[in-house]
C-alpha cells in the first residue's frame, strides 16, 4: 500500500509539471501536502525513470522536455468507443471542417491490442450521424482553418465578408474572441478593431480571410454564454421577452421532444396539449421557428410575436395566391 501511495504521489508531480501551470519545490509542496524533500526525491524517482525534466530558469518551476513522447495511455472501452463516435461526428457533412478526429484513430489502433482495435473498427463502422442539415463549410475549409488557428494562437484576422442583409461585402479586421457551433452553422465571434464591442459572424460567409502576426485582444473574463444572452440562436435581440406558444394534442408529443432552448417550460393541458414557455432576448429568430409548427401551434404572448407571426402567414399568402 506504501508503494502504491508512492507511485500515485509520483504520477502527481509528473502531472503537475506537464501542466500549464508553474510548479516549483515549494508550490508542489503545498499542493500535495509533503515536504519539498519528498518533492526533490520524487522527482530523482522520475528522472531515474527516463523523464527529462528541467527546472526552468525563467519562469523558476519544473518543466518536461517539450519533445518528450509518452506511451499511449490504456484506453477503456467506453473511452474508445467515444473516440470512434468523435470520428464518426466529424466526418459528418457540416462537421466535416477538418482532418478531425480519423488521424488520432487511426494512430490508437496501430498501438492498440487486438480488443481494442476491434471496439474502434465497429463503433466507427456501425454508428452514424446522418442528415444533421448544417450550412454546408466543404468550400470553406481554408477559412475554417484560420479562424481556428487564430483564435488558438489568438492572433487578428483580416478578410472580407459578405452578408446577405448587407448591399455589398465589407473588410473586416478582427480580434477572434470564439469559434462556435450554433443550431446549423458555425460562426467567430470577434470584435472589430475600430469597435468596443463583440459581434458574430458565420464563417461561410467570409469571402477571404488570413491571420495576422498582430496579437488579438482578447478579454480574460470574456463568457459565451453571458453573450448570447437567451438569444433564440445566434443573434440577441435588446429585449427579453416571455414567451408562451400553444401547441395542439398532436403536435404535444413531438414538440416536447426536443430541448429548444435552455429557459424552456413545458405546461402540459387536460386536453393532451401542452404550452411551451420560453425567455428570449429578441423575436426575429423564434418567429421562423414559430411558423414551422404552421396549423400547429398558436402564440399566446407576446403581442410583438404573434404579429410578426401573422404578418409573415400574409406575406406567405400574397406569395401563393
Amino acid at each position: 500500500m506504501r508503494q502504491n501511495a508512492r507511485i500515485a504521489r509520483v504520477l502527481r508531480v509528473l502531472e503537475l509539471i506537464q501542466s500549464r501551470g508553474r510548479w516549483n519545490a515549494k508550490a508542489m509542496a503545498q499542493e500535495l501536502e509533503y515536504s519539498e524533500r519528498t518533492i526533490y526525491r520524487d522527482l530523482q524517482v522520475l528522472e531515474l525513470a527516463g523523464i527529462p525534466w528541467f527546472f526552468d530558469e525563467h519562469d523558476q518551476c519544473y518543466r518536461v522536455r517539450p519533445d518528450c513522447r509518452f506511451p499511449v495511455l490504456s484506453l477503456t472501452d467506453d473511452e474508445l468507443v467515444g473516440q470512434a463516435i468523435a470520428t464518426v461526428a466529424t466526418k459528418a457533412k457540416g462537421l466535416d471542417i477538418g482532418s478531425g478526429a480519423s488521424p488520432t484513430t487511426r494512430k490508437l489502433a496501430a498501438k492498440s491490442a487486438e480488443n481494442a482495435q476491434s471496439i474502434l473498427a465497429d463503433a466507427e463502422r456501425l454508428i452514424a450521424i446522418f442528415d444533421l442539415k448544417l450550412v454546408d463549410h466543404s468550400r470553406h475549409q481554408e477559412i475554417f482553418k484560420t479562424v481556428q488557428w487564430a483564435v488558438l494562437k489568438r492572433k487578428q484576422l483580416t478578410g472580407q465578408y459578405e452578408s446577405p442583409y448587407e448591399s455589398k461585402s465589407v473588410m473586416l479586421r478582427l480580434h477572434p474572441y470564439r469559434l462556435c457551433l450554433v443550431k446549423n452553422a458555425w460562426y467567430v465571434i470577434g470584435r472589430p478593431v475600430d469597435e468596443k464591442e463583440p459581434r458574430t459572424y458565420r464563417v461561410a460567409r467570409f469571402k477571404t480571410l488570413r491571420m495576422l502576426d498582430q496579437p488579438a485582444d482578447v478579454p480574460e473574463d470574456f463568457d459565451l454564454r453571458r453573450y448570447f444572452g437567451n438569444a433564440w440562436a445566434v443573434y440577441r435581440g435588446e429585449k427579453t421577452y416571455d414567451i408562451e406558444i400553444w401547441f395542439t394534442p398532436e403536435a404535444s408529443k413531438i414538440v416536447t421532444e426536443t430541448l429548444w432552448h435552455d429557459t424552456q417550460k413545458i405546461v402540459k393541458q387536460k386536453d393532451g396539449s401542452v404550452i411551451l414557455q420560453f425567455r428570449i432576448d429578441g423575436l426575429e429568430e423564434i418567429t421562423h421557428w414559430v411558423l414551422s409548427w404552421t396549423g400547429k401551434a398558436k402564440v399566446l404572448q407576446p403581442k410583438e410575436l404573434c404579429d410578426l407571426v401573422v404578418g409573415k402567414l400574409r406575406r406567405a399568402l400574397e406569395l401563393h395566391v
